[in-house]
């Protein structure tokens, strides 16, 4: 997962300004013998108020530039996929987003399940207007 183009994981947080798009980017690397797919990438943001209460009623806090699912046909061994995105957000805080692969795929070989990435952490921050004397 990268954000605005830096390695982001669940042990870093990304910082971004308040009004400006954030780009997102996740790949996915078939490690397998076989190909696998088609799938379906969800980015959900939510927020969390750290007493395990997790806010995901954000349309007035975050939107997204575009869809927040993009289709994934069949990837084969070996090789990558890329989903890129974007988001805005529209205020300050710390937000985090559930990243979920979703196979579609009627094919038995590979089980249909959800599996997940670690949250990434946003922390959306106020721009810094310089001013000259």
């Amino acid at each position: 997962v990268l954000v605005e183009g830096k390695l982001c994981d669940s042990d870093i947080v990304a910082d971004c300004t308040v009004g400006d798009p954030v780009k997102l980017e996740v790949k996915l690397t078939n490690w397998s013998k076989h190909s696998v797919g088609p799938f379906s990438l969800t980015v959900i943001p939510y927020q969390d108020y750290q007493n395990g209460v997790h806010n995901y009623d954000l349309q007035d806090g975050i939107t997204f530039v575009g869809s927040n699912t993009f289709y994934i046909d069949t990837v084969k061994p070996t090789e990558n996929s890329m989903c890129v995105g974007a988001l805005l957000f529209l205020c300050t805080g710390d937000f985090y987003l559930n990243i979920k692969f979703h196979e579609d795929n009627s094919n038995k070989e590979f089980p249909p399940s959800w599996f997940c990435l670690p949250s990434v952490h946003i922390r959306a921050v106020q721009s810094v207007i310089q001013t000259k004397l």
